[in-house]
């Protein structure tokens, strides 16, 4: 079985950008696959109003804010909705769910098209959508039921061919996109063999009529039903006579794209707007607006936008700005966890690019002891790096499962506390002692200690946060050094990372995670993303067992990932140092808006609408 998710990957790849910016600085936004964006996230200590002794600056908790708007008038039914989206760059223009590559795309897409599954807040799949599912583990099927009676933008019906379909491009050879490598394409029987253009159809779909399609896998994983399954139709006879290959740049994708959500697509001004208006058909029920307006609004103007009314919503607000507009007129501030976390990387070992897999060798790496990793983790004060960075808008981090997945986090965790004595003295038992009176330690060997840091340009924050930690180092005796004496490009950084730069020992990196908690695309032995190149026979064995038949029992599957989670702060490859929640300005006048995370009938795009 390839355990290899090249879609959630991908996803991860399109979030790197902002994450590792947003890791390194300030954080705006820009990503992928919920697709989904930077923030910054409620901190431990205090709350709103509340004050930090070391930087006498407000400290904000997440949770202190709502994730719903409180205006609850009754929607007038009229009006348009003014959407900015936060950006630096223009959206790209793939706008169709199974071509897109990059956040913006997505969050213009989510518009005016939808998924055809819904999910709860431990995001596993519902049958609240356009499409209902069954689970049928004895012969390892999956029967999809498309609701009747709804109906493309052109009043076309949608039929489960349609939803067929997108598998039928995805798994093509000549597919231009970047998704169909999770469990939920790779499980399907015969997908491998279409996918490699020696079948002309994936004999694990079979169509029973036009609402009905049993999808038989070659054996069942939780990932399935916590978005490993495909959650969208394409319309396959809006694409007729279009080449695969060139569907991502057809007219048919970037000036008249195709959907069934409430708001359909009138104009579009690439890269910087679209109009939408109300699509009356809507299959839940009539739409609260008479349209959305999106554009695109650079971050140093997004909090303008929000002052004069100009924008009623803004996607990917730059958390950074919040604590200098939290109090701005006419706006309600909703509030969330994010699914994102800060680390310290330590490189354990090079990528194998003939064998495909991680080559792990601790011994020959400089940063291979984990006592030396402990006490670097003890030398770091993460709360206070939350508070006078971000005002609490990050936190500390315990473990690489983060609270976003709740239900899967291990909050019992114990792990290291900032205690710079207590990193001392590992280092002394360890062998670590500074043995030619120059302030800084040799290793076990009396060789120089000289560790190579590679970080981030980018943000206001980045050289600040970048020389706390160094000197938070240096005051238990490590020798911790910019890779080349400087913050390093973001194309640049990355480049050095995953081609395992001899000029890296450790790095400061970001995720973000995806609806499936399953780590494995992070941290197994065949992902190029592993970046730390750490594998063990033991955390393999843990991730493969957590996403395997045997998880398909909830509490199995937590107890497995609990142990995966102790394991990881025990050998600590990373060091999970900030989790993070997003802020989300909302004009006041705005009714049955919501951030929060599952679905929420009450806060569906065509429920939102505007008040008196």
């Amino acid at each position: 079985m390839t355990k290899y998710s090249w879609s959630k990957l991908m996803f991860f790849m399109t979030l790197i950008m902002v994450l590792a910016l947003a890791a390194c600085g300030g954080g705006s936004s820009e990503e992928g696959e919920s697709d989904e964006g930077s923030g910054e996230s409620g901190g431990e200590e205090g709350s709103e109003g509340g004050e930090d002794s070391a930087s006498g600056e407000d400290i904000y908790n997440y949770e202190d804010y709502n994730t719903v708007v409180a205006n609850d008038a009754e929607p007038t039914g009229e009006g348009t909705l003014k959407v900015g989206l936060t950006s630096d760059t223009p959206f790209e223009g793939t706008l169709n769910f199974n071509l897109y590559q990059g956040n913006p795309d997505f969050e213009v897409i989510s518009l005016f098209d939808e998924p055809v599954f819904t999910m709860d807040e431990d995001f596993q799949y519902t049958n609240d959508g356009a499409m209902q599912y069954e689970v049928n583990e004895e012969d390892s099927t999956i029967t999809f039921t498309l609701q009747e009676g709804i109906t493309w933008h052109d009043g076309e019906e949608m039929t489960i061919d349609d939803y067929v379909y997108a598998y039928e491009v995805i798994g093509h050879p000549d597919y231009p996109g970047i998704r169909g490598a999770t469990d939920g394409f790779t499980l399907l029987e015969g997908y491998n063999e279409y996918k490699a253009g020696e079948a002309d159809e994936i004999s694990g779909i079979e169509v029973v009529d036009d609402h009905t399609a049993v999808f038989t896998y070659t054996e069942l994983a939780p990932s399935l039903t916590n978005g490993g399954v495909w959650a969208y139709a394409m319309p396959e006879h809006h694409y007729e006579g279009v080449e695969i290959a060139d569907m991502a740049e057809a007219p048919e994708t970037r000036e008249n794209p195709l959907g069934f959500g409430p708001y359909k697509v009138e104009s579009i001004t690439p890269g910087e707007a679209v109009v939408m208006t109300k699509f009356e058909d809507y299959w839940r029920g009539e739409p609260q607006l008479d349209g959305i307006e999106l554009s695109v609004v650079s971050p140093s103007s997004i909090a303008n936008a929000m002052e004069t009314g100009e924008t009623d919503v803004a996607i990917n607000f730059p958390t950074d700005q919040f604590p200098d507009v939290s109090e701005m007129e006419g706006v309600e501030w909703l509030a969330n966890i994010e699914g994102s976390y800060t680390y310290i990387g330590f490189k354990l070992g090079e990528w194998n690019e003939e064998e495909g897999r991680v080559d792990y060798k601790p011994d020959e790496m400089k940063m291979g002891d984990k006592e030396l990793r402990r006490a670097m983790w003890h030398a770091m004060d993460n709360d206070a790096v939350g508070n006078r960075f971000y005002n609490g808008l990050r936190w500390k981090a315990t473990t690489l499962i983060t609270p976003y997945h709740e239900a899967w986090h291990n909050e019992d965790v114990e792990v290291p506390d900032y205690d710079p004595e207590m990193a001392k003295q590992i280092l002394d038992e360890a062998g670590y002692e500074d043995t030619d009176g120059d302030g800084f330690r040799e290793d076990p060997d009396g060789e120089p200690l000289e560790i190579n840091f590679a970080s981030m340009s980018g943000g206001d924050i980045a050289e600040p946060l970048t020389n706390y930690y160094i000197q938070a180092w240096k005051e238990i005796g490590l020798n911790v050094q910019l890779t080349n004496g400087r913050l390093i490009e973001f194309n640049t950084f990355y480049d050095m990372v995953e081609n395992d730069d001899e000029a890296i020992d450790i790095y400061q990196g970001a995720w973000s995670v995806g609806s499936d908690v399953d780590p494995y695309g992070l941290y197994g032995p065949d992902v190029p993303f592993n970046y730390p190149r750490y594998a063990t026979e033991e955390s393999t064995e843990l991730m493969e067992r957590g996403n395997s038949e045997e998880a398909l029992d909830v509490e199995t599957r937590q107890d497995i990932y609990n142990e995966w989670q102790e394991l990881m702060v025990e050998e600590m490859p990373v060091i999970p140092t900030l989790y993070r929640s997003e802020v989300e300005p909302v004009n006041e006048r705005v009714v049955n808006y919501g951030i929060e995370i599952g679905h929420n009938e009450e806060t569906l795009p065509y429920q939102w609408g505007v008040s008196e």
